[in-house]
């Protein structure tokens, strides 16, 4: 028996907002989406061509609150082919919150507040 990781879900109090923020930070467009018939959801799988793992991001209309996101001490990694390029953009769009250069790795924090890590990518040796 074997598993194939295909998606991870985060929840979004907006969607709108969050699509904007994934394409214009880490270039993930919508895939796919999923609309409840009376309105109660919205689930919009995005995603890149680098990969076939998506990002599911689901719209609840009954959530009236910022959602509990604990210590933050769960994160998507995603790794890049220019690190520089990708902390200069992230810097820019203010959404760094966390650096740690001594392992050359940094977190960008979506609208919603969750984490996520950017690295480089990795050289064979």
């Amino acid at each position: 028996m074997t598993f194939k990781m295909i998606h991870e879900n985060y929840n979004v109090a907006d969607l709108d907002r969050s699509l904007k923020f994934y394409e214009k930070a880490l270039g993930l467009t919508e895939k796919r989406r999923k609309e409840a018939a009376d309105g109660s959801y919205t689930i919009v799988y995005v995603g890149n061509e680098q990969t076939g793992f998506e990002l599911e991001l689901t719209w609840l209309r009954e959530m009236d609150r910022p959602y509990n996101l604990g210590d933050c001490e769960f994160h998507l990694a995603f790794e890049t082919d220019d690190y520089e390029a990708a902390h200069k953009k992230h810097e820019e769009m203010g959404c760094i919150c966390f650096e740690n250069p001594g392992l050359g790795i940094y977190f960008i924090s979506d609208p919603d507040g969750y984490w996520l890590e950017i690295l480089p990518a990795h050289k064979d040796s």
